[in-house]
């Protein structure tokens, strides 16, 4: 079963070139936290290019649900009245936040430090997503979090009544439990300080300041220390959220491999806490270019343009730029098995607890389609076939995982053999528009009545 109805299974076969311009949807972690900080702001905050995929959609709902007046004025606008921090009101219903990891985390951050209690739960995928490494800090500020063995969803949430600062050194590279330990801070008097000794994103940085929060970000010895003063009075804001660069690696990769293709991809927020998969495949050769470089909305951004490279080859990706890329890897290890020879991947035990262990859902796929592939817990290495070289003709499994799923429907583009998906639904959670948006560019890529066999 997919997140949100019966499953899709799906086709992709290798065709003719991919050409034209792909626009992609808007950035999925900007568009989460556009909701819930213009939720937490005093007044009105205007939204465009907002992502209206599932996983955001939740989000506006979970907004509601909080108190916040969440309105959709056209494709892509938005405005939020705020109820400010601290402001949340307690939810009349269980909160259901489908396929989100990011959104159910961020939010149970926000609401931690305020005298309510919220019910969170899921789809299956999002249920068996271990929550202890939020609901941890979270009980530093004076949080309960009573949820199934591991901390899972289903999961009560009883906000701190008395929350004080914290310092948190995080475990792991997280950009989800740092964010939430800063959500957290905003309703906590004094400074909240987080130590990150591998940088992640820094959406929330970034935006925290926009809405006026007072935060400071320090590089030492430890890593990045990061300082917020708790109960500001957050300003509305205007904001214009960036393309993608997470949903752009599909139509890129896509280009990248099936012959003849030249793809733009305009509008593309290159962040560099996460712009690492782009850095990647230039170094492995790819034909990917930067076009009209700028910046919007504090963020930079360029235009992509990716024309077929049959020549590249494997890698060893460096361990520091995991978190810049820690969700490209699925499509990363597409390409990877048409270059020449091998692509080293390490430090990414991350990907085991994502909406499925991506490691084994891709070396499973991969190997059932020709490729040799070896892992361990936090590392994998793809043995590249070479351009043509990969078989396909099999059935894979999505996994709940729309990433694994748009992953190997980009692999089917250059596989001998059509490549095959039990359940394509789960792409809607971050990619409603994928497949309009192949379409367009030329792919074949399609949904079949009935699931089919190889």
């Amino acid at each position: 079963m997919s997140a949100h109805g019966d499953p899709i299974p799906m086709i992709s076969r290798k065709g003719k070139p991919l050409s034209g311009t792909a626009e992609v949807p808007g950035d999925k972690s900007i568009s989460h936290r556009s909701l819930i900080l213009g939720a937490l702001s005093v007044g009105e905050t205007k939204v465009t290019g907002l992502l209206e995929g599932q996983d955001v959609l939740d989000t506006a709902a979970a907004m509601r649900a909080f108190g916040a007046e969440v309105t959709r004025h056209g494709p892509g606008a938005w405005s939020v009245h705020g109820v400010g921090v601290g402001g949340f009101g307690e939810p009349a219903d269980v909160i259901d936040y489908g396929n989100s990891g990011t959104g159910v985390r961020l939010v149970m951050g926000a609401m931690a430090t305020t005298p309510i209690a919220a019910t969170f739960t899921g789809d299956a995928s999002l249920r068996s997503r271990p929550m202890g490494r939020i609901t941890e800090p979270l009980a530093l500020f004076g949080a309960e979090a009573h949820g199934r063995a591991g901390g899972r969803l289903p999961l009560v949430l009883k906000g701190a009544r008395s929350p004080g600062p914290v310092r948190y050194t995080l475990p792991v590279a997280s950009a989800q439990v740092k964010s939430a330990v800063l959500l957290a801070g905003l309703n906590a008097p004094g400074e909240t300080v987080v130590v990150e000794p591998e940088a992640t994103r820094d959406h929330t940085e970034r935006m925290l300041r926009g809405f006026g929060a007072e935060l400071s970000v320090e590089e030492s010895a430890e890593g990045r220390i990061i300082t917020l003063t708790g109960q500001p009075e957050l300003r509305p804001q205007t904001i214009a959220v960036p393309r993608d660069p997470s949903s752009a690696a599909f139509p890129v990769c896509a280009g990248l491999l099936a012959e003849g293709s030249d793809v733009l991809i305009p509008g593309i927020g290159l962040n560099p806490t996460r712009a690492g998969l782009y850095t990647t495949l230039r170094e492995m050769g790819a034909d990917l270019a930067f076009e009209n470089e700028r910046e919007e909305g504090g963020e930079p951004v360029a235009d992509l343009r990716a024309r077929f490279s049959p020549a590249m080859r494997g890698i060893e990706v460096p361990p520091e730029r995991a978190a810049s890329m820690i969700d490209e890897y699925p499509v990363l290890s597409v390409v990877a098995a048409f270059a020449e020879g091998k692509t080293v991947m390490r430090g990414v035990k991350e990907l085991r607890v994502k909406e499925s262990d991506r490691i084994d859902a891709m070396a499973v796929g991969l190997r059932a389609a020709g490729v040799e592939v070896e892992e361990g817990e936090d590392w994998w290495i793809v043995h590249g076939r070479g351009m043509g070289g990969v078989t396909g003709g099999v059935t894979v499994q999505s996994r709940l995982d729309h990433r694994i799923a748009m992953a190997f429907m980009v692999m089917g583009l250059a596989t001998e053999k059509p490549m095959r998906l039990d359940d394509g639904g789960p792409i809607a959670t971050s990619f409603p528009i994928f497949e309009p948006l192949m379409a367009g560019l030329g792919a074949d890529i399609a949904r079949e009545a009935e699931p089919a066999d190889a």
